[in-house]
């Protein structure tokens, strides 16, 4: 079987032919990162957007940031609050907001939504963390200023009961439970308050504007997701970390369904993130394992979930051998290439895993292929950056 024959080359005409080869449009098309920082798969995502946008009737675009963060982006390119700097600089975790590709990606759909009656939208989807969390405080106030009272608590004894940001955002409570103040007296009180206030605006929202529903939506699932988080990682057990990679994922898949309310969207994220299947990541002695945010969207949404994985042939100076998948795939006459996973499944049931020399870099496992829908393929990507955070 010629690999071509089940292959494209990446451009608007098979983004196109892709889409229609899947047995439903979906409201999510995951595109995963093999490795973060990749300036060429940045740059092909832009263009796998802007297409999807001109042709395929996408206006909202997710990405693996702060979704908290992320609303200094969307606010900047639907109504032009701030300067493009200044938005790079507090609208993305995890340094991504460093990236030339996504500077780019702001730029443009901040230009679009300049020249068109109907706005894009930009969401990030992470939760505000990152193994270490940060404080529930912009969450908690943010939807405690939406609701009317009586409320559970007042504004003196919300702030008494976060107290200082620090004492949240210890990044040494990471590997250290007893630095933790997620089971403190304070944290236990504040998840009921959270429970309470999400309850309320479930009472209050047909008040409300859109666009303060969604807000509040937002900072309720955030308030909540980071008390239960903060949570575990007072917990002792072996299982903690696992626990919280998986706690991460949840709040990530409660995210992109409510970004996929608002109908198709792109969302970029790690590989591991955004797969069907169990995340397995090695972590000291421990090989981790919990169900991805992909997974969890894929169960509530079915057919209208697509992932395509990203991989790379050569990535930096690490070529892959020809058995493995990335090295079959480096037979293609194309720079960058979109492959049906499953047809390639059928025709390379014994190729190896590959090993590669760059760290940051999660190559394809062949038996996994069955599960993935699509592969983005770039034949090299040389421009690679860093570091990988923690946990993809």
């Amino acid at each position: 079987m010629d690999i071509r024959d089940m292959a494209r080359p990446l451009d608007g005409a098979g983004v196109s032919a892709f889409l229609r080869s899947l047995p439903a449009a979906p409201l999510l098309l995951g595109l995963g990162e093999a490795r973060h920082f990749v300036e060429e798969l940045g740059e092909a995502r832009n263009e796998i957007f802007r297409h999807l946008v001109e042709h395929e009737g996408y206006r909202s675009f997710a990405i693996e940031s702060d979704c908290l963060m992320g609303l200094v982006v969307d606010e900047h390119i639907t109504a032009g609050a701030g300067t493009l700097d200044d938005v790079m600089e507090r609208g993305f975790s995890h340094g991504f907001g460093a990236s030339p590709a996504n500077r780019e990606l702001v730029r443009w759909m901040r230009a679009y939504n300049e020249e068109h009656d109907e706005k894009l939208r930009f969401f990030g989807f992470d939760g505000p963390l990152e193994y270490w969390a940060a404080s529930p405080r912009q969450a908690l106030t943010g939807l405690y200023g939406l609701l009317d009272g009586p409320l559970p608590c007042t504004p003196e004894t919300l702030d008494a009961l976060l107290g200082p940001d620090d004492r949240w955002s210890d990044e040494a409570a990471v590997m250290d439970p007893s630095r933790s103040i997620g089971r403190s007296a304070d944290a236990r009180r504040l998840r009921l308050i959270a429970d309470d206030l999400v309850a309320l605006l479930e009472t209050q929202a047909p008040g409300l504007s859109a666009q303060d529903r969604e807000r509040a939506a937002l900072y309720g699932r955030t308030a909540v997701g980071l008390l239960r988080y903060h949570h575990g990682m007072a917990d002792t057990s072996p299982a903690r970390i696992a626990t919280l990679s998986a706690l991460r994922d949840a709040m990530m898949a409660a995210n992109l369904r409510a970004v996929a309310e608002r109908g198709p969207a792109l969302v970029f994220a790690h590989n591991l993130h955004l797969q069907r299947t169990r995340s397995l990541m090695s972590f000291g002695d421990q090989v981790l394992a919990w169900w991805s945010a992909g997974a969890i969207a894929a169960m509530h949404l079915g057919d209208r979930y697509a992932f395509l994985a990203s991989a790379f042939g050569t990535a930096g100076d690490d070529a892959p051998p020809p058995d493995t998948v990335e090295g079959v795939l480096s037979s293609l006459p194309w720079d960058r290439s979109v492959v049906d996973a499953r047809r390639l499944a059928e025709a390379v049931p014994e190729a190896a895993p590959r090993v590669s020399r760059d760290f940051a870099y999660f190559p394809l496992d062949p038996a996994r292929l069955g599960v993935i829908d699509g592969i983005v393929f770039l034949k090299r990507a040389v421009r690679l950056g860093g570091p990988l955070p923690p946990g993809a």
